[in-house]
């Protein structure tokens, strides 16, 4: 996980300031996605296809080291690989969707 969180855009259609979006917007819908194809992030895979006009592409195994999970609660960064092993943030404890498994293979190949 990367040091002090910074202010950091989330693109799409959010509903709130700890990344919850009109697709999805439980109590734990709390992390965005930073996508490989623009460096930006996106609460979830419909934000990103509603407004970046390209096609979206996965972060490859071998970057999976790369901060790319923003957590919508403290809004620290995250490594992709620490992401994908925990239900919570490791920085303030936040719950995750555990659902949003259903989705992996549409952000991270």
């Amino acid at each position: 996980m990367s040091g002090e969180a910074r202010a950091v855009p989330v693109f799409g259609a959010t509903v709130d300031d700890q990344t919850r979006c009109v697709h999805y917007r439980t109590e734990v819908d709390v992390v965005a996605m930073k996508f490989a194809c623009c460096g930006r992030y996106y609460p979830c895979h419909l934000c990103h296809a509603e407004d970046a006009h390209h096609e979206a592409r996965t972060w490859p195994p071998e970057q999976w080291a790369e901060p790319a999970v923003l957590c919508g609660v403290c809004k620290g960064e995250m490594a992709i690989a620490e992401y994908l092993a925990t239900t919570s943030c490791p920085r303030c404890g936040a719950l995750f969707n555990e659902r949003c498994a259903a989705h992996r293979h549409l952000y991270f190949g």
